[in-house]
């Protein structure tokens, strides 16, 4: 009866449903033809979105509407713009420390892209780089954005696994580092090999002025990580503080920031959230049909049937999180695949933590790998390019996101170096 619920998944992803959707009728299929009362999908979907820390998870989502509405993405833009924009390529640069700052705050990829590439998408086609490098480098950058605190897919596998937030949210931030700093090598190579435009260096006192103005934002990072990490506050209460923080600079310091606009961000935020928990609702119930088919078992069991060693494992881990990335969307392939597979990890003395990035990175790659890496339609849509250019323009950057993973892999203390300061 597996068969039916593998079946019908993959026939509703290839008719393009929502991916919620796909795991809801695949389960419903096999709840029908397996004779199990239909009871179990609300039980289970409620046991699923029955957990205190995802509380958090809208609380974030509604502070990086409130902080984008209010005018931050334009602060950190022009920030980067004074900081970088003298050099060869320097709007390219300033795309990716945008995105390095804004992940902080968005937690996503897809709003990332959305945002910033509304901006700076026009604005670079404008002075003369090519529509795909401007697309592909929007798009690839955004990937930072669920490595660098705070993370929604950090907090849906501290979730699955029990692991402390804050040292999730510690341990990404190497590993995000590592790849913006990567990004920005290979766009400024890129830039110098094709002549882009540079600006005039800013002065002191102008990019002095910029980081005040973006220094808001930037405190709001600082609060939301060190108070979660310090004890002062749980990452649910951390949410709340998030927005109340967003409420107060973006309407009393950016003054970007109605009273009026405020419903219809709160509205926007719901749908999110709301789409999301069906996606953790339908899932659970998903992963639990998985777990009395015993296939996460055969799974284990299979891997390590073909080797023990932990590198092998784990090279074969990331083969299948990075196919499975390529065709699924980030937080459904965690939720789906990840309890699994840390079962595995643990069995060969892997380090959940250490774990939970190298899988939240495999499968972040996959909004950036063809053919439906969504960070790519959602730039290829901004810039009016074909999926195809952006695509070939995206391939440096993903062969710098594919090193950092090798890196994450093989060097834990690449990840586990700033959890291990902060719990001594």
């Amino acid at each position: 009866m597996i068969v039916v619920l593998i079946v019908v998944f993959l026939l509703c992803l290839f008719l393009r449903f929502p991916i919620a959707f796909s795991l809801g009728l695949a389960c419903l299929a096999y709840l029908l033809v397996a004779g199990i009362p239909l009871i179990v999908l609300p039980m289970k979907m409620y046991a699923g979105i029955d957990v205190f820390v995802l509380l958090s998870i809208p609380g974030f989502i509604l502070a990086g509407n409130l902080m984008n509405y209010g005018g931050l993405t334009e602060k950190i833009i022009d920030f980067c713009n004074h900081l970088l924009g003298h050099i060869r390529g320097g709007l390219s640069l300033a795309n990716i420390g945008s995105s390095m700052l804004f992940a902080g705050i968005s937690g996503t990829a897809v709003s990332d892209t959305a945002s910033i590439g509304a901006v700076l998408i026009p604005a670079m086609k404008k002075e003369g780089y090519d529509p795909g490098f401007s697309c592909a480098v929007t798009a690839s950058s955004s990937t930072v954005g669920p490595i660098i605190p705070p993370s929604v897919p950090m907090i849906i596998a501290a979730t699955l696994s029990g692991l402390s937030v804050g040292k999730l949210f510690l341990a990404g931030a190497m590993p995000g580092l590592l790849l913006g700093v990567g990004m920005m090598a290979v766009a400024y190579y890129m830039a110098s090999a094709r002549r882009y435009p540079k600006h005039p260096r800013s002065s002191s006192s102008q990019i002095w002025k910029s980081f005040t103005q973006t220094f808001w934002a930037l405190l709001m990072i600082a609060i939301i990580l060190f108070g979660i990490i310090g004890g002062v506050f749980t990452p649910t209460e951390a949410s709340v503080v998030a927005v109340l923080y967003a409420v107060a600079v973006g309407m009393f310091v950016y003054r970007k920031l109605s009273w009026k606009s405020i419903p219809g961000i709160i509205v926007n935020s719901m749908k999110t959230s709301a789409s999301l928990m069906v996606l953790i609702g339908f899932a659970n119930l998903f992963g639990w049909i998985l777990l009395i088919e015993r296939l996460p078992q055969e799974i284990a069991g299979g891997i390590l049937d073909f080797s023990q060693n932990k590198y092998v494992v784990l090279l074969l881990i990331n083969i299948l999180l990075i196919f499975v990335g390529t065709f699924m969307e980030t937080v459904a392939a965690l939720l789906v695949l990840f309890p699994i597979l840390l079962k595995v990890a643990i069995a060969v003395d892997v380090d959940p933590i250490h774990f939970a990035v190298i899988a939240v990175l495999n499968l972040i790659i996959g909004l950036t790998t063809p053919p439906v890496g969504v960070c790519l339609f959602v730039a290829s849509s901004i810039g009016k390019v074909s999926m195809t250019e952006v695509s070939k323009s995206s391939l440096p950057f993903l062969t710098v996101s594919m090193i950092v993973l090798t890196l994450v892999t093989l060097f834990p203390e690449i990840s586990l170096f700033l959890p291990g300061m902060f719990s001594n």
